[in-house]
């Protein structure tokens, strides 16, 4: 999925998995969703499926609405141009291209911010199209999955469907367009039936027998017509939000129970309002523009009733409400309620006492169980003394994991003793038992190393429930000092892991992890004790909907941490000028709308060391910030309208310097005077140049990204970022291959970058390639290189590349043949494109395979003259690739390539063992997917061959067992995809459109019948194409 430079990208953050974030509203956009979706959810355009940002910032609103609305006038190239090159298609065909022209007008509106697309060629369009739109053409889903009709999906989620209507709306004479692709979308799309179930949630292990009585009940009461909503009762840390989730997860097991299963955190700033909004975004209703309560509440309840059987589990309730103020249909049998709740009024106010479950701590000797489990091993010396110390916990299953994992390792008597004694003082210091669970967090808590005490609550300066990534929280715990800035960033960061893990495993932080990040939380009780323990040295109202700013007496002069990260705060009072001589971290980030700090305000502030004010309105900053001369850090990350900074010349212990996606015109007064700091981000800035004086004098520099827009660095400023020798991280640009090898070379002498992004060379026209490599799911580093109209010569002898490479892409390198001499050992992603020169990846006389023996992710796009995957030279025949090429190959995408005519050599799929996407599209000549034996052996894989007349062996076998996705689309001589059956028994996803000559599908009636989803176009080639489809139940074909 191509992503334009574009700069509304901005105010999005990447979450696990592809999705995206609005940084205003929050709102969870799906995967590939296009860039012109997120500036109509910005302007507030209403688009078909476009949820409508309420909190973006006036400027931003209207800027975006100019970027829709503004553009048009600039398109020189227009869809007609485009369907001249199919003039000899046939009618389906040609309305297929009329439909490919205005995705290419709503791509082009995508690019309205930059003049590149202006000298596209037609052909270059839709080549940009296919690529880079979130449009996948027009495909029937033949598959039902059972459940509620919902828009179809493409392959990663984004829905097909676009508001045509909104790009034509300017213009009358497209009605008659309109109406034939409204009317041919009816014809072609069939809504995909499926379940918005979810996966299942991470939790413990059950612990006890009440646990099982507790989930027993649970499920007799769900399966009971009369009990419309739920109750689970229990006193903080009982695990309440574990039995919940357990049964979720039940749930999920039973396909026939309940068709959606919605889960939703209630935090303490409740209202009707946010609930509604929660409960909306899960169900992915647009209430943006309803602003009356009950008139949201009529939609919520209409949307809820339309999802057929479903649950609502609401954890961590704390105030009644009324259902059906905030629209949830608990009536028949179609919604029902479950919530959690430490309050026994609220169940009563909530009108189940008779269908609630009460979670009681756990028997004397569950809990000694539990305490065991997380204790270990022990020396049974004190092994009475562990049982004393579990029976204090009072059956708290929080309370006994914390004690427990803070005991760990401890084997001396005299310590259980003390331990046992200083438990017993502190219990003694509270009454109620709501507090007991509170004493142990708090015991636990003062058990740890002094120096994990401060990270822990650092954490709890974060919104309630807010899932906080491990890397960005040791980014704050280094500015803040919490982690001494000395050594290698890569052993701060070790260190920053070390502790985070430490307080993991004490269970007072829980750890989310996905396949490309890392995330961390604090459970709401463990927050709670935090702050109690931080007490008057801290004010947090982080994520509460804040609008105004605390009043001055709430800022007293003990504050040494402020937190209103995340609010709604739209200015500082003018005249507030708080005495808080002691206050070290003030968080104001995340408050879209604050557009000024005062003098006043800051100036006293004489001993702050942290100050973030990231993704804010702020035009500048205020000039009291050139004395604070304790500042270490200083972030204004996302500052979309900051212009001015005053200087920074006094800051001289300034560390951290943080100005990304900050479109500042000029490097800052006093930059080249901070020697000590250690980490400077410009990426993203609209600057102009950057001194080499200014680099040379910073040679602390461990962390250093420039923007694209500096045009390259030339030999002057190479020689000074290579005499940075504390260097780790880099992001730049250099001007040309030569500059680039000149800087590589002067590494030589000193550690290798641990991660890096570089550029190399003029990026001309075309500016989208360096934005298709896709991503590579790998935690804790990236090491990328991009080259772009550079001489690397026939093949690739001229390029070195740095040490630990694991992306690479090659653009518009007109020399290159192929790329036999590459050396990039350990490479994970690969994409050519537009390297018209090359006829073959490699040749096997010269071929070495180190390469392409780790290579996960291969991209061909764009090769006018690539023969095949292998050549050979002279007349000898050549090896075949060893065993180790493409083995672990997982992804292939190979996408307007008009002269290759046979994909894989058959005897290549041993190696492909882990292959799971194929996507193949637009490639003119492409005859055969796995070609025959007899192409294996003949010298090129790819000469010419009549594969139409070759027959068909039932009995040979093409085995890919990891295969999920099969993509063949617009394929005009695609004649077979194998000449025997294809075993692929983790085939999901078929995707094949516009391959009429295609006549055979190689899979067998049991395959047929296990695939999720099939997409074919058009329904006539579905329909005479050989193969058992009546294998497949449940088929749906396109309406007539």
């Amino acid at each position: 999925m191509v992503r334009p430079n574009d700069p509304f990208w901005g105010y999005v953050e990447k979450m696990p998995g592809g999705l995206l974030r609005c940084m205003f509203c929050e709102y969870v956009f799906a995967v590939a969703t296009s860039i012109s979706r997120i500036k109509s959810h910005f302007a507030g355009v209403k688009r078909r499926g476009v949820n409508i940002c309420t909190k973006v910032p006036k400027e931003i609103q209207e800027a975006s609405y100019l970027a829709i609305h503004g553009s048009r006038k600039k398109l020189k190239t227009t869809p007609s141009e485009v369907a001249n090159k199919f003039s000899t298609y046939s009618l389906e065909e040609k309305n297929e291209v009329e439909i490919l022209a205005r995705d290419i007008e709503e791509v082009l509106m995508e690019a309205e911010s930059s003049d590149e697309v202006e000298s596209k060629s037609p052909a270059e369009l839709i080549q940009f199209v296919e690529t880079g739109s979130s449009v996948e053409g027009n495909v029937a889903d033949v598959h039902e999955t059972g459940g509620t009709a919902l828009p179809v999906m493409d392959l990663v989620g984004q829905s097909i469907e676009k508001d045509w209507q909104e790009i034509y709306d300017s213009s009358k004479e497209n009605d008659d367009l309109i109406c034939s692709r409204e009317d041919m979308a009816g014809d072609l799309i069939q809504e995909g039936l499926h379940e918005t179930r979810g996966d299942a949630l991470l939790t413990t292990e059950p612990v006890g027998q009440a646990f099982q009585r507790n989930t027993d009940e649970i499920w007799s009461l769900l399966n009971k017509e009369q009990v419309l909503t739920i109750g689970v009762c229990g006193r903080g840390g009982m695990g309440k939000t574990t039995l919940v989730i357990h049964i979720r997860n039940l749930l999920l097991k039973i396909p026939n129970s309940f068709h959606h299963i919605y889960w939703i955190t209630v935090t303490q700033d409740f209202s009707i309002y946010k609930l509604q909004n929660l409960i909306a975004k899960n169900i992915d209703l647009d209430l943006s523009n309803e602003k009356d309560e009950k008139s949201r509440a009529a939609k919520l309840s209409k949307a809820l009733l339309t999802k057929q059987k479903s649950v609502l589990i609401l954890d961590n309730l704390r105030n009644h409400f009324d259902v059906e103020k905030v629209g949830i249909p608990i009536r028949g049998n179609k919604c029902k309620l479950i919530f959690t709740t430490r309050s026994l009024d609220v169940c009563k106010q909530m009108g189940c006492p008779e269908y609630m479950v009460n979670v009681e701590p756990l028997s004397e000797e569950e809990a000694w169980s539990l305490f065991a489990k997380e204790l270990g091993n022990y020396d049974v010396k004190v092994g009475h003394l562990a049982k004393c110390l579990a029976s204090e916990c009072a059956g708290f299953p929080l309370g006994i994991k914390t004690t427990a994992r803070s005991m760990r390792g401890v084997e001396d008597v005299h310590a259980w003793r003390k331990t046992l004694q200083e438990l017993e003082e502190l219990k003694r210091t509270k009454g109620s038992m709501e507090l007991d669970v509170f004493l142990l967090l708090e015991f636990s808590y003062l058990h740890l190393n002094e120096s994990l005490q401060p990270c822990l609550l650092y954490c709890a300066l974060f919104p309630e429930d807010c899932k906080i990534n491990k890397n960005d929280l040791i980014e704050y715990l280094i500015a803040e000092g919490i982690i001494e800035a000395r050594g290698s960033r890569q052993s701060q960061f070790d260190k920053g892991h070390f502790m985070i893990d430490k307080l993991e495993n004490a269970c007072l932080l829980e750890s989310f992890i996905t396949e490309d990040f890392g995330y961390v939380r604090m459970h709401d009780l463990i927050r709670d004790m935090a702050l109690q323990i931080m007490n008057s040295r801290a004010m947090v109202k982080a994520g509460v909907q804040l609008k105004e700013f605390p009043d001055e007496e709430q800022w007293t002069e003990g504050l040494m941490q402020v937190s209103l990260m995340r609010n709604d705060i739209e200015e500082v009072p003018p005249n507030l000028s708080p005495r808080c001589t002691n206050l070290a971290t003030l968080l104001l980030c995340g408050n879209h709308k604050l557009e000024l700090i005062t003098d006043s305000f800051v100036k006293r502030f004489c001993l702050l060391r942290f100050l973030d004010l990231s993704f804010t309105a702020i035009k500048e900053l205020p000039g009291s910030i050139s004395g604070l001369v304790h500042l270490y850090g200083l972030c204004l990350m996302g500052c979309y309208k900051l212009r001015h900074v005053p200087s920074l010349a006094k800051l001289r212990k300034l560390k951290m310097l943080n100005f990304r996606n900050a479109p500042l015109e000029e490097v800052p007064h006093g930059i080249d005077l901070l020697v000590k700091l250690r980490y400077l981000n410009l990426d993203g800035t609209t600057l102009k140049e950057v001194s080499a004086t200014m680099l040379f004098n910073l040679s602390n520099l461990q962390f250093l990204h420039l923007h694209q827009s500096l045009g390259g660095l030339r030999a002057v400023e190479v020689e000074r970022v290579a005499g940075l020798r504390k260097l780790e991280s880099l992001k730049c640009h250099f001007y040309d291959l030569v500059d680039f090898n000149k800087y590589l070379k002067s590494q030589e002498e000193r550690q290798p970058l641990c991660t890096y992004d570089i550029t190399i060379g003029q990026l001309g026209d075309n500016v989208f390639t360096d934005l298709m490599l896709p991503p590579i799911a790998k935690k804790g580093t990236n090491k990328e290189v991009r080259l772009y109209n550079c001489n690397i010569g026939e093949r690739g002898d001229f390029l070195a590349l740095p040490e630990g490479i694991q992306k690479l892409v090659i653009a518009k390198c007109l020399d290159a043949r192929n790329l036999c001499n590459v050396q990039a050992t350990g490479l994970k992603s690969f994409v050519i494109s537009e390297c018209h020169g090359v006829e073959f990846l490699f040749t096997l006389s010269s071929f070495s395979t180190d390469i392409f023996k780790s290579v996960e992710t291969l991209c061909l796009y764009w090769l006018k003259n690539l023969l095949a995957l292998f050549g050979r030279e002279g007349t000898a025949l050549q090896p075949f690739p060893s065993s180790g090429t493409f083995s672990c190959l997982r992804v292939f995408d190979v996408f307007n390539c008009p002269s290759i005519k046979k994909l894989f050599p058959s005897g290549l799929l041993p190696n492909l063992k882990h292959l799971e996407v194929i996507e193949v599209e637009f490639c003119d000549k492409m005859e055969e997917i796995i070609a025959a034996e007899e192409e294996d052996e003949g010298g090129i894989m790819g000469e010419e061959r009549n594969s139409s007349s070759r027959s068909i062996d039932a009995s040979v076998e093409f085995r890919l067992p990891n295969l999920r996705l099969l993509k063949l689309r617009y394929l005009s001589e695609l004649k077979s995809i194998c000449s025997g059956v294809m075993i692929c028994d983790s085939l999901q996803e078929l995707d094949v459109v516009y391959c009429l000559k295609l006549k055979r599908l190689p899979f067998s009636p049991a395959l047929l019948k296990s695939i999720r989803k099939i997409q074919c176009y058009p329904k006539e080639w579905w329909e005479l194409v050989e193969g058992d489809k009546r294998s497949a139940k449940n088929i749906h074909q396109p309406p007539p």
